[in-house]
This record gives structure tokens, sequence and C-alpha cells, in this order.
């Protein structure tokens, strides 16, 4: 007999992480895509816009308000900062029973305060806002089965948060004091033409941005002080490398009284022993971005500082996969009761 597939609506199907849903759920055996959007380009086929979808038989391009709402069941949006309130909203409101997974940052901050200070206006959705749960599946995979709206986190957030926060709740770390510096390719940056993302400003170099002021920095305020227990503020600062994936985040922190490296790694390797998707090297070992391309993996090492209590945490995602649109289908098999690997058992690219 065979099985009855979710059917699936992309928002926002023509930026990379709208592609890499598609070329992860292409092959997803319990999944149907049957609405792709794309406002500019609606009309048009996605092997119009990627070629390397050509063999595949998929819906045209329309535009968001030519969606059948009554044939989804799960919409994953991929859609610019700051556009997503209203049409979340306007979804909601024309069909309720739909599933989202968002991958903007629009509904990832709790407080409306703080998103109205890291985003200069208002919450234009403050119901949604209190309804979404943060879809970092190893740390709320209970809260996000239960959860009509996921907000997808950050790719810079989720390889900065997942090796610090047991850490924090163990006492193994100190929470204040954090020093996390971290590096991305590209395709951060979204797929929309800028003059400082050409080959020749991007390659041959490195440099930091958004220092000082990073969004994402909210994010890790705020779940590095839930699992503190206190208001907790980090230092970070993301650099752009000439790459086109990948996220490599090194953390500096202090530890807890009487705890040495050793301890550390212990705690991480006992609380992600059963998780699928992340690899805790052994002590002393330093992940590489090319350990975890194209897949959904996050891979992460500890490694004892020089100076006493101090330890250097090293973690490493693909930008696109575990941080954007293999996280969304890891979230997506949660919500629909899937397995949870389903459609992500990818193995990393090399070379």
């Amino acid at each position: 007999m065979t099985e009855t597939k979710a059917r699936i609506a992309i928002l926002g199907a023509s930026g990379y992480t709208g592609s890499e849903l598609v070329r992860l759920l292409a092959r997803h055996p319990r999944v149907e895509i049957v609405a792709l959007t794309a406002d500019r380009k609606a009309g048009q086929s996605m092997a119009d816009v990627f070629p390397q979808f050509g063999k595949l038989a998929l819906p045209k391009l329309v535009t968001i308000d030519e969606v059948a709402w009554s044939n989804v069941d799960l919409a994953f949006c991929a859609l610019p900062h700051g556009t997503t309130q209203q049409v979340i909203k306007r979804v909601f409101e024309a069909a309720p029973h739909i599933k989202m997974v968002d991958l903007s940052a629009d509904f990832r901050l709790r407080d409306p305060g703080a998103y109205e200070q890291w985003y200069g206006h208002a919450h234009q959705a403050l119901e949604l806002q209190q309804e979404a749960v943060y879809g970092l599946v190893e740390l709320y995979r209970d809260d996000i089965r239960k959860a009509r709206l996921i907000a997808n986190p950050g790719c810079y957030t989720t390889t900065a948060i997942l090796p610090v926060v047991p850490l924090i709740e163990a006492g193994a770390i100190e929470p204040e004091g954090l020093v996390v510096d971290a590096k991305s390719g590209v395709t951060g940056a979204g797929r929309s033409a800028k003059e400082n993302l050409l080959f020749t400003e991007v390659t041959d170099g490195m440099h930091a941005y958004g220092v000082g002021h990073h969004r994402h920095m909210a994010e890790l305020d705020q779940e590095y002080s839930k699992a503190a227990g206190r208001s907790i503020v980090p230092s970070f600062t993301p650099h752009l490398i000439p790459m086109s994936r990948g996220i490599y985040a090194t953390i500096y922190a202090t530890t807890g009284a009487g705890v040495g490296a050793a301890d550390v790694h212990r705690v991480l390797s006992e609380f992600y022993a059963n998780e699928p998707f992340v690899h805790v090297l052994p002590l002393g070992q330093v992940p590489q971005t090319r350990f975890v391309k194209g897949s959904n993996l996050i891979v992460m090492g500890v490694i004892a500082d020089r100076q006493p209590g101090r330890v250097i945490l090293i973690s490493t995602t693909d930008n696109l996969v575990k941080g954007a649109s293999g996280q969304a289908v890891q979230n997506m098999n949660l919500v629909l009761g899937f397995p949870e690997t389903l459609g992500l058992e990818q193995l990393p690219l090399f070379p």
C-alpha cells in the first residue's frame, strides 16, 4: 500500500535556501512538492533558474497569491528577513491547518522588545511570535513536534549555540566572557546581486563585518541567557571568507571551578551521544569545514587552552544544510511525524 505523501510548498524557491530545500526534498520519500514561489521569476520553471533541476518534474514558479493553500500541508518560508511576518499571518488566516517552517529571522526572538531593538521596527504578528518555537532540534525536539510555526535558527547561531548550551547548563563553562569568532562562506549572504559579493571583492581575502552589532547576537543572547538563567551577553564577530559553503566557529570559554578540557569534552560527548547529526571529535582534534560540506552534520572539537581554566570549542556546519534548509527539513520531519533523519542521510562531499 502506497503511503500518502505530505504536500509541500516552498516560498522563495529562487534563493539559495529555496534551491537547497528542493535538492533535499526532491528525493524525500514522504513528500511531494506542490508549489514553488518566486515573485520576480513567476512563470518560469525551476530549471530556468537552477539548471541542475532540469530532470525533475517540478511545479512552475508562481507568486505567493497564486498558491492554493487548501492543497498544502506544510510550507517552508525562505523569504528575506522582515517580509515573512505578514505573509505567514495571511497564510494562517487562509489555511489554519498548515504547518510552517520559517527560515528567516522574523520569529526567532521570543521577546518583542528585543526584536524591535535589533530589527528597527515593531513586530507585525505578535500573536504568532509568541506561538513560534525555536527550531533547534537537539534542544527543543519535544516542543517542535507539537508546533504549528517553527522559527528555523540562523547558520551562525546553530553553529555557536549547540556546542555551548549543554556546557552552560552543566556548569562546565562560565557563561560570562564567551567569545565567538565565526566565519561564513559567501552563500550565507544570500543570492541577490551585491557589489561586495562579486568574485573580485571576495576572493583572496577575508574580512569581518557587522562588528559589534550583528543581528545574530540577539539569538546568542537569548539562548545563552536561557541556559544560564540570567542575562548573558557574549562577544560575537562574523567574517566572510572566500568559499561557497560553510560556517566555522571558534569559541573561547572559561571552565567552571575544578573543570578541565577532558570534563568539557565528556559533557558534550554524553549530551550528544544519541544525536544523529552531531559528531563530537576525540579530545584535541580540530574540525574542518570539509567534514560537513553538503551534509546536515555539525562537527565539534574541544581543545585545552594553554591558559589553565580556559578551553577552546570549535564547531562547523554547512550553512545551507544544517545552518538552514537541512535543519528545516529536520524540523519538518518532526512536525509531520516522519523519522527525523529521513531525506537527510547525505554524507559530506569531499573533495
